[in-house]
């Protein structure tokens, strides 16, 4: 499979199981158009929209803020939050390790009432019979800095697809899956991502600190797949420089328990 190599995506895209089949072959265009990767690492500066596949997403190469980047929309109906809507890395095997991107999340011109620039990482996303599956952190930039302290308190956000977005854990267990960040609508933040087994944690900016710790990823913690830069309704969502690095155990990626 050749990766497409016009620069905007409508939300179609061909299903993950095709693109394992070729995965060896998306994997060596991307450390090929990657810079800085170090042994297993892959860095994406994201300037090129070939260098990810839509899912119910269109993606632009762009200048933002200063910077190349790709800019990431939700297309199509809206179907709920918390679901499939992300631009993926074709062809990675990602389980354990570190994710990091730069991410600036603002609103749409026709965003609705409850839009808050929704922006962040899907990780160990896969497929089967057409069907996506993925967890997700992401954060709420226009709740960050609100005179509402409920919705400060709710800056950033753990889901998992499908099952599991903010509604049913809000409701199941309050508070646990989201927290106070500080963020600027339309600003770079930077995001970290530490995945291990059922474990996760998100740091934001240069905090020494996660600001959100999730204990029990709720697909488990055997599961391997790509990673995604993912959006939700109204946020004009803007990419840049990706880091992937795999956990490693004698030289070699960490094996699935």
């Amino acid at each position: 499979m050749q990766l497409r190599t016009d620069r905007t995506f409508n939300g179609e895209v061909e299903p993950l199981q095709s693109i394992r089949a070729a995965g060896l072959v998306a994997l060596l265009s991307i450390l090929a158009s990657a810079s800085g990767a170090e042994g297993n690492a892959i860095t994406l500066p994201l300037n090129d929209a070939s260098s990810v596949r839509p899912r119910n997403v269109t993606v632009e190469a762009v200048r933002y803020a200063g910077s190349n980047a790709l800019e990431v929309r939700l297309t199509g109906p809206y179907r709920g939050p918390d679901m499939d809507t992300f631009a993926f890395v074709p062809g990675l095997d990602f389980h354990d390790g570190t994710i990091e991107v730069d991410v600036a999340g603002s609103l749409l011109p026709n965003a609705p009432s409850g839009a808050r620039g929704f922006v962040g990482v899907a990780f160990r996303i896969n497929e089967n019979d057409g069907n996506f599956f993925c967890e997700g952190l992401y954060v709420r930039p226009t709740n960050s800095r609100s005179e509402d302290q409920i919705r400060r308190n709710r800056s950033t956000q753990y889901f998992s697809y499908p099952g599991y977005n903010f509604e049913r854990l809000r409701r199941e267990a309050p508070g646990q899956y989201e927290s106070y960040a500080d963020l600027v609508p339309g600003e770079w933040t930077h995001l970290r991502v530490e995945v291990s087994g059922a474990n996760a944690q998100l740091y934001v900016g240069a905090a020494e600190q996660p600001v959100l710790i999730v204990h029990d990823l709720k697909r488990g913690s055997d599961v391997h797949g790509t990673v995604g830069l993912f959006v939700d309704n109204g946020t004009d969502g803007h990419f840049r420089n990706l880091s992937i690095r795999p956990t490693m155990t004698y030289g070699r990626t960490k094996p699935a328990p």
